[in-house]
């Protein structure tokens, strides 16, 4: 019987000592490059260092150890006659498996310190090289530390279904590689180039049935609010339009957030709901019970067969005013969005057809300034796709560019915030609309704000909501003060928008002159244009 060869080569000792002797037990010798090779000699592991077999020691200041014919004949010779001739002619042994991590190169570009040289000298060459090439070959390759339990019990199984098994190890390996190359030219090409690459993490219906299916990748973030760590619990797979929908949700929810800690230093409970990727219902306050009264009153029409997502635990209590309160029947829900859900609401809230969708992430319960999602936002167009940074923006109330016509109470300045967080991650032009902690009209979507203005104070009414003593929050500015004007007919008490029109002059004096508090920030650090 052939001896079976695995070859280790890792940046990050942790557990290969241990993975190295389970090998040794299953019938494998261990060739091993130089750092790995003095870590197994040290736990007296029996193995064979790379030198012996390349004839020398790594070079160029370690720069080359595995880059060799000898190393890469073992990975990329077939098993067939004239390789194995070849390969025995050679006096070299085939390399059954690699195991080999990459030197962590999106860790030293993070570091403030970093430079381009010590970028470069931290770009692993050697490890991408043998993935690559034991992939080629068909090997066992390895090169994320969760897979090599399961290689081990595959192994210990008596490598059921192998061509398919390397194959999806091979396939795993290039995705690594091809990762690792795009960090590196992204930051060496400084703008240059680009690209996204995801790994497999969910499958659904696409946003019309004639499209099929859509597929959700995932980055490997490591966020915890990433939405693959937002699990289903109860009901059916959620579709494109509720992954969208709790896409935007959650953009929502952690402006509400962060605006809240930085502007008062404590998030409260809150409760949104969407349809379509726009609030059509939120509310803010100290007790549960009535943040969800307040939420589901906001636009019953509109919430029905929306998402709603929450920051506090969804108990039969809290399930039964989302199911009637408010209601003449049963209000029908797509998904609830949790950090947990007890068993009884659960089955107080399912729908015929497992077409509730119960959905939890812990993290939603511990939110703050720090959840806003700061990576890049992309945006597919015919032939390419736009990148810029995510709307991040989370006013505090005393941002020193905020100007105040006026003094507004506490309250009424929490309540312009919270429209504002919610106006601002919703399709704009946007004019929200919030009374008592509860919105009470948000209108989204309108390319004349005074229309807006109109449309905010119409759903309000639609919905029996009296706008005198609200809020209100605008996206942008006013360029002229008809809205303004539609606003105090309407009986809003202040208004917090942004400055910037030729036209503020007469927009300040309106509201100096009709009793009205006027917030402005610059359009230039507060405009909040959103889902374009």
């Amino acid at each position: 019987m052939k001896t079976r060869w695995a070859l280790l080569s890792v940046y990050e000792k942790e557990g290969i000592v241990e993975f190295a002797k389970q090998l040794i037990a299953l019938g494998f010798s261990i060739l091993a490059s130089g750092g790995t090779a003095k870590t197994l000699i040290a736990a007296d592991v029996l193995v064979k260092d790379v030198s012996e077999l390349v004839g020398g020691k790594a070079i160029l200041g370690h720069r080359v150890v595995t880059l060799s014919r000898e190393v890469h004949a073992g990975l990329l010779a077939r098993y067939i006659d004239v390789d194995l001739k070849e390969m025995e002619a050679l006096g070299l042994p085939y390399t059954d498996l690699v195991c080999v991590d990459l030197y962590p190169l999106q860790a030293e570009i993070d570091k403030p310190d970093s430079t381009p040289a010590s970028v470069i000298e931290m770009t692993d060459i050697g490890g991408p090289t043998m993935i690559r090439s034991a992939a080629k070959g068909r090997r066992i390759v390895i090169c994320d530390p969760a897979d090599r339990t399961p290689v081990i019990d595959w192994l210990k199984n008596g490598e059921p279904d192998k061509e398919t098994y390397l194959n999806n190890l091979a396939a795993k390996g290039e995705f690594v590689i091809a990762k690792y190359c795009l960090v590196s030219a992204m930051y060496h090409g400084q703008g240059e180039y680009d690209g996204a690459i995801g790994r497999s993490v969910g499958t659904g219906k696409a946003e019309n049935g004639q499209q099929g299916k859509f597929n959700h990748y995932s980055t490997d973030s490591g966020d915890p609010l990433a939405l693959e760590n937002f699990k289903l619990i109860a009901g059916m797979e959620p579709s494109y339009n509720n992954m969208c929908d709790l896409d935007r949700l959650l953009q929502t929810a952690t402006h509400v957030a962060a605006t809240f800690a930085l502007s008062v230093g404590q998030v409260p409970k809150f409760a949104i709901g969407v349809k379509h990727g726009n609030a059509c219902g939120a509310a803010w306050g100290q007790y549960r019970q009535d943040v969800i009264q307040k939420m589901v009153t906001g636009d019953s029409l509109a919430l029905f067969g929306g998402l709603v997502m929450v920051n506090f635990t969804i108990d039969a209590k809290i399930a039964e005013l989302l199911l009637t309160y408010g209601s003449e029947q049963r209000r029908l829900l797509d998904g609830i969005i949790a950090p947990e859900f007890s068993e009884d609401a659960i089955e107080m809230l399912r729908r015929k057809g497992d077409k509730c969708r119960f959905i939890v992430n812990p993290s939603l319960e511990h939110l703050k300034e720090s959840s806003l999602d700061r990576s890049l936002r992309r945006r597919t167009v015919r032939g390419g796709y736009l990148r810029q940074t995510n709307y991040t923006f989370a006013l505090d109330i005393n941002h020193p560019g905020l100007v105040k016509y006026g003094l507004a109470s506490i309250d009424q300045e929490c309540d312009m915030l919270f429209a504002k967080a919610v106006g601002d991650t919703t399709n704009s032009n946007t004019i929200t609309l919030v009374k008592n902690h509860q919105v009470i009209g948000n209108a989204v979507g309108q390319q004349a704000r005074v229309r807006g203005c109109n449309l905010a104070v119409n759903l309000a009414g639609y919905s029996d909501h009296e706008t005198e003593g609200a809020v209100a929050a605008s996206d942008s500015f006013f360029p002229f003060y008809d809205g303004i004007e539609v606003l105090h007919h309407a009986g809003v008490k202040a208004i917090l928008t942004t400055s910037g029109s030729v036209n503020d002059k007469l927009s300040i004096e309106y509201c100096q002159k009709n009793g009205i508090f006027l917030y402005m920030i610059p359009d230039s650090i507060g405009r909040g244009f959103f889902g374009h």
